[in-house]
Protein backbone atom coordinates (compact mmCIF):
# COMPACT_ATOMS: atom_id res chain seq x y z
CA UNK A 1 0.00 0.00 0.00
CA UNK A 2 2.64 2.64 0.93
CA UNK A 3 5.73 1.47 -1.25
CA UNK A 4 7.17 4.21 -3.51
CA UNK A 5 4.37 6.37 -1.91
CA UNK A 6 4.73 9.60 -0.05
CA UNK A 7 2.64 10.02 3.02
CA UNK A 8 2.59 12.81 5.63
CA UNK A 9 1.03 12.93 9.02
CA UNK A 10 -0.02 15.74 10.89
CA UNK A 11 0.10 15.74 14.37
CA UNK A 12 3.02 13.60 13.74
CA UNK A 13 4.99 13.31 16.80
CA UNK A 14 2.56 11.89 18.97
CA UNK A 15 1.89 8.17 19.96
CA UNK A 16 0.09 7.18 16.99
CA UNK A 17 2.89 8.65 14.68
CA UNK A 18 5.93 7.30 16.79
CA UNK A 19 3.73 4.01 16.29
CA UNK A 20 3.24 4.37 12.57
CA UNK A 21 6.88 4.94 11.92
CA UNK A 22 7.79 1.72 13.20
CA UNK A 23 5.17 0.09 11.52
CA UNK A 24 6.36 1.12 8.00
CA UNK A 25 9.90 0.97 8.52
CA UNK A 26 8.72 -3.26 9.34
CA UNK A 27 6.80 -3.81 6.86
CA UNK A 28 6.89 -1.16 3.85
CA UNK A 29 9.61 1.07 1.52
CA UNK A 30 8.29 4.38 1.16
CA UNK A 31 8.92 7.06 -0.81
CA UNK A 32 8.95 9.99 1.93
CA UNK A 33 6.94 10.01 5.09
CA UNK A 34 6.63 13.42 6.27
CA UNK A 35 5.94 14.13 10.05
CA UNK A 36 3.89 17.22 10.51
CA UNK A 37 4.15 19.39 13.93
CA UNK A 38 3.90 22.26 15.70
CA UNK A 39 6.88 21.02 18.90
CA UNK A 40 10.28 21.49 17.86
CA UNK A 41 11.28 19.56 20.85
CA UNK A 42 9.02 16.52 19.89
CA UNK A 43 11.00 16.49 16.42
CA UNK A 44 13.76 16.35 18.19
CA UNK A 45 12.97 13.64 20.07
CA UNK A 46 11.53 11.94 17.23
CA UNK A 47 15.12 12.81 14.88
CA UNK A 48 16.73 10.98 17.56
CA UNK A 49 15.07 8.03 17.50
CA UNK A 50 14.22 8.01 14.27
CA UNK A 51 17.13 9.97 12.25
CA UNK A 52 17.00 10.36 8.63
CA UNK A 53 20.44 9.22 8.24
CA UNK A 54 18.90 5.73 9.00
CA UNK A 55 15.91 6.61 7.99
CA UNK A 56 16.21 8.37 4.25
CA UNK A 57 12.67 8.34 3.49
CA UNK A 58 11.59 10.82 7.07
CA UNK A 59 11.41 14.57 6.93
CA UNK A 60 10.43 16.48 9.94
CA UNK A 61 8.29 19.27 9.42
CA UNK A 62 7.73 22.07 11.81
CA UNK A 63 3.69 23.69 11.05
CA UNK A 64 0.32 23.71 12.58
CA UNK A 65 -2.60 22.77 11.28
CA UNK A 66 -3.85 26.04 11.58
CA UNK A 67 -1.15 27.75 9.34
CA UNK A 68 -2.89 26.93 6.04
CA UNK A 69 0.32 27.93 4.13
CA UNK A 70 2.83 25.93 5.62
CA UNK A 71 -0.16 22.84 5.10
CA UNK A 72 0.42 23.68 1.92
CA UNK A 73 3.52 23.72 1.58
CA UNK A 74 4.22 20.30 3.54
CA UNK A 75 1.66 18.36 1.30
CA UNK A 76 3.08 19.13 -2.25
CA UNK A 77 3.58 15.69 -3.98
CA UNK A 78 2.26 13.90 -0.75
CA UNK A 79 0.07 11.11 -2.27
CA UNK A 80 -1.47 9.76 1.72
CA UNK A 81 -2.17 11.80 4.51
CA UNK A 82 -3.88 10.86 8.09
CA UNK A 83 -5.06 13.61 9.79
CA UNK A 84 -3.83 12.86 13.69
CA UNK A 85 -3.56 16.52 15.21
CA UNK A 86 -5.98 17.88 17.35
CA UNK A 87 -6.79 19.40 20.82
CA UNK A 88 -8.22 16.30 22.86
CA UNK A 89 -8.01 16.72 26.70
CA UNK A 90 -12.09 16.56 27.70
CA UNK A 91 -11.56 19.07 31.04
CA UNK A 92 -9.34 21.61 29.28
CA UNK A 93 -11.97 21.88 25.90
CA UNK A 94 -14.82 22.90 28.59
CA UNK A 95 -12.27 25.82 29.76
CA UNK A 96 -10.93 26.51 26.42
CA UNK A 97 -13.28 26.31 23.73
CA UNK A 98 -12.00 28.93 20.85
CA UNK A 99 -8.50 27.12 21.28
CA UNK A 100 -10.22 23.41 20.47
CA UNK A 101 -12.27 24.67 17.74
CA UNK A 102 -9.39 26.12 15.70
CA UNK A 103 -7.56 23.15 15.81
CA UNK A 104 -9.84 20.43 15.66
CA UNK A 105 -12.75 22.18 13.39
CA UNK A 106 -10.53 25.64 11.51
CA UNK A 107 -7.57 23.07 11.05
CA UNK A 108 -9.81 19.96 9.92
CA UNK A 109 -10.99 22.35 7.12
CA UNK A 110 -7.50 23.41 6.04
CA UNK A 111 -6.62 19.65 5.71
CA UNK A 112 -9.32 19.20 3.33
CA UNK A 113 -8.96 22.35 1.49
CA UNK A 114 -5.05 22.14 1.11
CA UNK A 115 -5.23 17.90 0.02
CA UNK A 116 -7.65 19.27 -2.71
CA UNK A 117 -5.16 21.59 -4.01
CA UNK A 118 -2.30 19.45 -3.98
CA UNK A 119 -4.64 16.69 -5.35
CA UNK A 120 -3.71 14.14 -1.98
CA UNK A 121 -4.87 10.71 -3.24
CA UNK A 122 -6.48 9.03 0.20
CA UNK A 123 -6.79 11.19 3.29
CA UNK A 124 -8.17 9.32 6.63
CA UNK A 125 -8.89 11.29 9.59
CA UNK A 126 -8.76 9.93 13.10
CA UNK A 127 -11.78 10.32 15.21
CA UNK A 128 -12.14 9.40 19.08
CA UNK A 129 -15.55 7.74 20.45
CA UNK A 130 -16.28 11.26 21.90
CA UNK A 131 -17.30 12.57 18.18
CA UNK A 132 -20.65 9.92 18.72
CA UNK A 133 -23.43 11.44 20.71
CA UNK A 134 -20.99 14.45 22.21
CA UNK A 135 -21.72 15.64 25.34
CA UNK A 136 -18.28 17.91 25.98
CA UNK A 137 -17.05 20.26 23.86
CA UNK A 138 -13.75 18.47 22.94
CA UNK A 139 -15.93 15.21 21.31
CA UNK A 140 -18.53 17.78 19.30
CA UNK A 141 -15.49 19.48 17.92
CA UNK A 142 -14.11 15.82 16.27
CA UNK A 143 -17.80 15.57 15.67
CA UNK A 144 -17.53 18.13 13.29
CA UNK A 145 -14.35 17.62 12.53
CA UNK A 146 -15.66 14.33 10.88
CA UNK A 147 -18.77 15.57 9.34
CA UNK A 148 -16.65 18.07 7.27
CA UNK A 149 -13.97 15.09 5.95
CA UNK A 150 -17.15 13.13 4.86
CA UNK A 151 -18.70 16.08 3.05
CA UNK A 152 -15.21 16.86 1.50
CA UNK A 153 -16.05 13.99 -0.48
CA UNK A 154 -18.84 16.01 -2.44
CA UNK A 155 -16.14 18.82 -2.95
CA UNK A 156 -13.50 17.31 -4.99
CA UNK A 157 -15.47 17.48 -8.27
CA UNK A 158 -13.79 15.36 -10.72
CA UNK A 159 -10.48 14.85 -8.73
CA UNK A 160 -9.88 11.23 -6.87
CA UNK A 161 -9.35 12.63 -3.54
CA UNK A 162 -10.90 10.75 -1.16
CA UNK A 163 -11.74 11.30 2.81
CA UNK A 164 -12.75 8.95 5.80
CA UNK A 165 -12.89 8.48 9.08
CA UNK A 166 -11.13 6.61 11.55
CA UNK A 167 -12.65 6.26 14.88
CA UNK A 168 -11.64 4.28 18.06
CA UNK A 169 -11.78 4.30 21.90
CA UNK A 170 -8.85 4.42 24.22
CA UNK A 171 -5.34 4.14 23.10
CA UNK A 172 -3.46 2.43 25.94
CA UNK A 173 -0.18 3.99 26.93
CA UNK A 174 -1.23 6.55 24.21
CA UNK A 175 0.03 10.34 25.52
CA UNK A 176 -2.61 11.38 28.01
CA UNK A 177 -4.31 7.93 28.92
CA UNK A 178 -4.93 6.59 32.39
CA UNK A 179 -2.60 3.52 32.42
CA UNK A 180 0.86 6.02 32.95
CA UNK A 181 -0.71 7.87 35.26
CA UNK A 182 -1.99 5.04 37.31
CA UNK A 183 1.49 3.38 37.35
CA UNK A 184 3.41 6.56 38.20
CA UNK A 185 0.61 6.55 41.24
CA UNK A 186 1.34 2.96 42.04
CA UNK A 187 5.37 3.34 41.63
CA UNK A 188 5.21 6.45 43.74
CA UNK A 189 2.96 4.59 46.56
CA UNK A 190 0.03 7.00 46.42
CA UNK A 191 -2.43 6.29 49.19
CA UNK A 192 -5.16 5.56 46.23
CA UNK A 193 -5.84 5.54 43.00
CA UNK A 194 -8.82 8.33 42.19
CA UNK A 195 -11.80 6.67 40.11
CA UNK A 196 -14.54 9.19 38.96
CA UNK A 197 -17.23 6.13 38.91
CA UNK A 198 -17.54 2.68 39.96
CA UNK A 199 -19.33 1.27 37.03
CA UNK A 200 -17.31 3.89 33.96
CA UNK A 201 -16.24 1.61 31.19
CA UNK A 202 -14.15 2.45 28.14
CA UNK A 203 -13.73 0.94 24.79
CA UNK A 204 -9.55 -0.66 24.59
CA UNK A 205 -7.51 -0.86 21.97
CA UNK A 206 -3.48 -1.14 21.46
CA UNK A 207 -1.47 1.28 19.67
CA UNK A 208 -0.33 -1.21 17.08
CA UNK A 209 -4.16 -2.53 16.50
CA UNK A 210 -4.62 0.92 15.84
CA UNK A 211 -1.90 1.28 13.33
CA UNK A 212 -2.67 -1.99 11.68
CA UNK A 213 -6.64 -0.85 11.23
CA UNK A 214 -5.63 2.87 9.75
CA UNK A 215 -3.27 0.68 7.08
CA UNK A 216 -6.13 -1.87 6.75
CA UNK A 217 -8.73 1.47 6.30
CA UNK A 218 -6.29 2.48 3.40
CA UNK A 219 -6.55 -0.42 1.33
CA UNK A 220 -10.65 -0.57 1.26
CA UNK A 221 -11.59 3.01 1.49
CA UNK A 222 -14.16 4.80 -1.07
CA UNK A 223 -14.47 8.04 0.53
CA UNK A 224 -17.49 9.23 3.54
CA UNK A 225 -17.33 6.36 5.60
CA UNK A 226 -16.40 6.13 9.34
CA UNK A 227 -14.49 3.07 10.33
CA UNK A 228 -14.74 1.62 13.70
CA UNK A 229 -12.83 -1.19 14.70
CA UNK A 230 -14.54 -4.20 16.66
CA UNK A 231 -12.34 -4.03 19.90
CA UNK A 232 -13.02 -4.68 23.53
CA UNK A 233 -14.67 -2.66 27.05
CA UNK A 234 -12.96 -2.53 30.03
CA UNK A 235 -13.59 -1.51 33.84
CA UNK A 236 -11.97 1.60 34.68
CA UNK A 237 -11.61 -0.07 38.26
CA UNK A 238 -10.79 -3.19 36.66
CA UNK A 239 -7.66 -1.39 35.47
CA UNK A 240 -6.88 0.20 38.70
CA UNK A 241 -7.11 -3.65 40.17
CA UNK A 242 -4.86 -4.67 37.52
CA UNK A 243 -2.21 -2.04 38.02
CA UNK A 244 -1.76 -2.46 41.66
CA UNK A 245 -4.32 -5.05 43.51
CA UNK A 246 -3.56 -3.44 46.92
CA UNK A 247 -4.21 -0.37 46.77
CA UNK A 248 -6.92 1.43 47.75
CA UNK A 249 -9.83 3.13 45.16
CA UNK A 250 -11.39 6.58 46.28
CA UNK A 251 -14.69 7.37 43.95
CA UNK A 252 -14.19 11.53 43.30
CA UNK A 253 -16.91 12.24 40.74
CA UNK A 254 -17.51 12.14 36.99
CA UNK A 255 -15.29 15.35 35.83
CA UNK A 256 -16.43 18.06 33.41
CA UNK A 257 -17.59 16.80 30.01
CA UNK A 258 -16.83 12.95 30.88
CA UNK A 259 -19.19 9.85 30.15
CA UNK A 260 -19.68 7.03 32.01
CA UNK A 261 -20.44 4.86 29.17
CA UNK A 262 -18.72 5.75 25.35
CA UNK A 263 -20.32 5.10 21.95
CA UNK A 264 -18.87 4.22 19.12
CA UNK A 265 -21.91 3.79 16.48
CA UNK A 266 -24.56 5.47 17.73
CA UNK A 267 -28.03 4.13 17.73
CA UNK A 268 -29.26 7.38 15.80
CA UNK A 269 -27.20 6.04 12.86
CA UNK A 270 -28.27 2.83 13.32
CA UNK A 271 -29.75 2.57 9.65
CA UNK A 272 -26.95 3.38 8.21
CA UNK A 273 -24.50 1.49 10.21
CA UNK A 274 -22.52 -2.45 8.66
CA UNK A 275 -21.22 -5.14 10.36
CA UNK A 276 -17.85 -6.71 8.59
CA UNK A 277 -16.39 -9.45 10.33
CA UNK A 278 -13.77 -6.89 12.05
CA UNK A 279 -14.83 -3.43 12.49
CA UNK A 280 -18.46 -2.13 11.88
CA UNK A 281 -18.99 0.83 8.84
CA UNK A 282 -20.87 3.76 9.17
CA UNK A 283 -22.41 4.87 5.67
CA UNK A 284 -22.01 8.51 4.55
CA UNK A 285 -26.23 10.01 5.34
CA UNK A 286 -25.33 13.04 2.52
CA UNK A 287 -25.61 11.74 -1.08
CA UNK A 288 -22.41 11.68 -3.12
CA UNK A 289 -22.12 12.77 -6.85
CA UNK A 290 -18.95 11.47 -7.22
CA UNK A 291 -18.75 8.13 -5.40
CA UNK A 292 -20.87 5.68 -6.52
CA UNK A 293 -20.63 2.85 -3.83
CA UNK A 294 -23.23 0.88 -1.31
CA UNK A 295 -20.18 0.68 0.79
CA UNK A 296 -21.31 -3.79 1.64
CA UNK A 297 -18.29 -4.93 0.16
CA UNK A 298 -14.44 -4.13 0.76
CA UNK A 299 -11.59 -5.22 -1.26
CA UNK A 300 -11.57 -8.48 0.85
CA UNK A 301 -14.69 -9.43 -1.38
CA UNK A 302 -16.71 -9.82 2.37
CA UNK A 303 -20.06 -8.30 2.60
CA UNK A 304 -21.69 -6.39 5.44
CA UNK A 305 -24.63 -7.43 7.19
CA UNK A 306 -26.91 -4.21 8.04
CA UNK A 307 -27.22 -4.10 11.64
CA UNK A 308 -30.85 -3.93 13.77
CA UNK A 309 -32.79 -1.12 13.66
CA UNK A 310 -31.55 0.49 17.38
CA UNK A 311 -28.30 -0.86 17.57
CA UNK A 312 -25.31 1.22 18.98
CA UNK A 313 -22.15 -0.01 19.78
CA UNK A 314 -21.56 0.79 23.49
CA UNK A 315 -18.54 0.02 26.03
CA UNK A 316 -21.26 -0.81 28.38
CA UNK A 317 -23.24 -3.40 26.41
CA UNK A 318 -19.81 -4.69 24.55
CA UNK A 319 -20.22 -8.26 24.04
CA UNK A 320 -16.46 -8.54 24.31
CA UNK A 321 -14.63 -7.38 28.10
CA UNK A 322 -10.95 -7.98 28.99
CA UNK A 323 -10.92 -9.20 32.35
CA UNK A 324 -8.43 -8.03 34.93
CA UNK A 325 -5.95 -11.02 34.45
CA UNK A 326 -5.92 -10.16 30.54
CA UNK A 327 -5.48 -6.46 31.21
CA UNK A 328 -2.31 -7.21 33.65
CA UNK A 329 -1.02 -8.95 29.97
CA UNK A 330 -0.96 -6.42 27.57
CA UNK A 331 -0.42 -3.59 29.66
Amino acid sequence: MFNNKSILITGGTGSFGNAFVNYLIKNYKPKKLIIFSRDEFKQFQMAEKFPTEKYRFLRYFIGDVRDKQRLKLATKDVDFLIHAAALKQVASAEYNPQEYINTNILGAQNVIDVCMENKVKKVIALSTDKAANPINLYGATKLASDKLFIAANNLVGKEKTRFAIVRYGNVLNSRGSVVPYFKSLSENKSKFFPITHPKMTRFWITLEETVKFVDFTFKIMSGGEIFVPKIPSIKIIDLAKAINPNMKIKIIGIKPGEKLHEIMCPRDSSHLTLEFNKYFLIKPDVVFFSINNSFQKNYLKEKGKKVKDNFEYNSLTNKQYLSINQIKKII
